[in-house]
């Protein structure tokens, strides 16, 4: 009773928020009488706790007296000196005797009539007598032991919930482990190409210059290295990882190829339509004053004769001359010194133009590569070259152009019905590319890269700013090395799942097999400089298998885009297997080797490494 608190209007016990009907009636719980001696000789204490109630207390022995009163009428009698009796009443009737000392003192304590337990608390035959009753048992040992209920629940409540997360997320732990233990294996298995491949990319990092290289390799669909070297950032010293994201430059035109593959499935547009029938904002062109007709399928294989950066014709054509002449024999020898003077500046010229990383740094000069104006939509970007002339007669010559593909990324915009950019981020959302967007200036990009190039004192500087709002389709897209190799691990499933004769419950790939076929299929009078062994297909370099002596060079079957823009080179390189039969089972789509490398500095020749490192991987892959 001692643990009972007054609350006006009435008592509330602090553990059980019991609270009686009206005041004073406690009882109606208990119903008990306590009276307790304090002191020796009888004294006895009251302590009232209800209004009109007396305590009267007294501490010294020889019969002072103190009395406690709880409830009105209820009274406590407690002995704390040898020879006195404590006696205690819980429930009506009820009496309870205790001896605090030896001597024989007896305790008897009964809490339901006729059920009493006598045990001894004393020497000398002292005894207690208990009613094993099970409620009124935990009633009375409530106090002492809601604690060790309390300790008891919470040490069983802990191991519970291990045993539990043990056994919910065992399986799915256990995938995880064997998702690592896969990759483990992997690098295990390709940690000498690994090793070779960095020291490869590595010694092209350092011979061109640049801060920052990132290179992924995928085998058979799976990701085995992923990799940065250098920096992002040289500024603030943060270095290139898996997840930097950097211009992907002209690997966009493959990614709005496969845009228009999917929305030319759909039946929604028709590559061998002229233009003008999805756009006719671009005028009808002549070339030599006959009217011309451009179709979808001559802006994706560079055949359409839209100018790119240079704007002059004349010269653009100078320069094809110029290559073809080195394919020729000489006719005659010079006659004169001056001829022969002439003769050296032209092949000075023609080499200049031949070589690649010559051309493109030449390719950057061009006054289009710097814009900085942003054009709201594709149809204003087309006022840049539309009324201007055509180099070349439509279908007759390949002249790679970037308009060209704005051109076709409007023609996607209007067939669609939506605005390009959303066509484009639905097709990254569907191919899991999260991390692949436009490059836009304002928003936040986590992970981009600085961009550098080289001044007229061979020193790095910051690229200036650019705004590639005119051109999205053709070089506009920013992305990470892990994003292009799903990319090109989705294509190499669409172009490989229809040999399969039998699915086995195999998913369709995200282009019909006959479309990634046509994609990757060469187009004729279509030579790209940057590959003298391929031709150009539709969005794609296609390079065939070929062999022509025994034991000589055996060119595998490849294909890839390179990229280059203000800051940035890149390339994207597929290797399909040659067969998907395995020694003992068939193999399952995709097969074979993509390899991706991107850089932070522009006029960087990419291709030929990736294609080093792709046989390298393959040699592991078949060994």
């Amino acid at each position: 009773m001692s643990r009972l608190l007054y609350m006006s209007p009435g008592l509330v016990c602090f553990r059980c928020k019991y609270r009686p009907q009206k005041l004073g009636s406690f009882s109606s719980l208990f119903m008990s009488q306590c009276n307790s001696h304090l002191t020796s000789g009888g004294a006895e204490q009251r302590r009232c706790l209800i209004p009109g109630e007396v305590q009267r207390r007294c501490l010294i022995p020889g019969g002072a007296e103190q009395r406690r009163c709880l409830i009105p009428g209820e009274v406590q009698r407690r002995c704390l000196i040898p020879g006195e009796v404590q006696r205690r009443c819980l429930i009506p009737g009820e009496v309870q005797r205790r001896c605090l000392i030896p001597g024989g003192a007896e305790q008897c304590r009964c809490f339901i009539h006729g059920g009493a337990e006598r045990r001894c608390l004393i020497p000398g035959g002292a005894q207690q007598r208990r009613c094993l009753t099970a409620p009124q048992r935990v009633f009375n040992n409530y106090n002492g032991g809601q604690s060790k209920l309390w300790l008891l629940g919470i040490g069983a409540g802990f191991l519970l919930a291990i045993g539990l997360r043990q056994y919910v997320y065992n399986h799915e732990r256990c995938e995880c482990d064997s998702e690592k233990r896969e990759k483990r294996h992997l690098a295990s298995k390709y940690c000498d190409a690994i090793d070779t491949c960095r020291d490869l990319v590595q010694r092209i990092k350092d011979e061109v210059g640049a801060p920052g290289v990132v290179v992924g390799v995928a085998v058979d669909g799976a990701q085995v290295w992923c990799e940065g070297l250098g920096y992002a950032d040289l500024e603030n010293r943060v270095p290139c990882n898996p997840d930097t994201v950097m211009r992907i430059a002209s690997i966009s035109k493959p990614l709005t190829a496969a845009a228009v593959a999917r929305m030319w499935e759909e039946g929604k547009l028709d590559l061998d339509a002229a233009v003008q029938t999805y756009v006719p904002e671009f005028p009808q062109k002549q070339f030599e004053g006959k009217d011309v007709t451009i179709t979808s399928r001559m802006l994706l294989s560079h055949l359409s004769g839209i100018r790119h950066y240079e704007k002059d014709p004349k010269k653009v054509r100078e320069e094809k001359e110029k290559a073809k002449r080195l394919l020729k024999p000489a006719e005659k020898k010079e006659k004169n010194s001056a001829e022969i003077k002439h003769k050296e500046k032209l092949d000075e010229n023609t080499n200049k133009g031949t070589n690649s990383s010559g051309k493109r740094k030449r390719e950057f000069e061009q006054e289009e590569y710097y814009l900085k104006d942003s054009f709201e939509n594709i149809i204003q970007a087309l006022d840049l070259f539309k009324d201007d002339p055509l180099i070349f007669k439509p279908g007759t010559t390949f002249l790679y152009s970037t308009h060209a593909f704005t051109l076709l990324s409007a023609v996607l915009e209007r067939a669609a019905g939506q605005r390009f950019l959303d066509v484009m981020q639905k097709m990254f959302r569907e191919l899991g590319m999260l991390n692949t967007m436009p490059d836009e200036n304002d928003p936040i990009i986590y992970n981009r890269s600085r961009f550098y190039h080289f001044n007229k004192k061979r020193r790095i500087v910051n690229c200036p700013y650019v705004d590639n709002s005119y051109k999205w389709a053709g070089g506009g897209f920013l992305s990470t090395a892990g994003d292009l190799l799903l990319f090109g691990n989705a294509l190499l499933y669409s172009y490989q799942v229809g040999e399969l004769q039998h699915a086995d419950g195999s998913l369709p790939g995200f282009l019909r097999p006959s479309t990634a076929k046509a994609m990757w299929t060469p187009v004729d009078q279509t030579q790209p400089s940057w590959d003298k062994d391929g031709q150009y297909g539709q969005g794609w370099l296609v390079v065939e298998k070929q062999q022509k002596y025994g034991q000589c060079r055996t060119r595998r079957h490849y294909v890839s885009h390179t990229g280059g823009a203000v800051g940035a080179s890149s390339v994207l390189l597929v290797l399909p297997s040659e067969t998907l039969y395995a020694a003992d089972h068939r193999a399952r789509p995709p097969q074979g080797v993509v390899v991706t490398i991107i850089t932070n500095m522009q006029s960087v020749g990419l291709n030929t490494t990736a294609l080093k490192i792709a046989y390298e991987f393959e040699k592991v892959r078949l060994g």
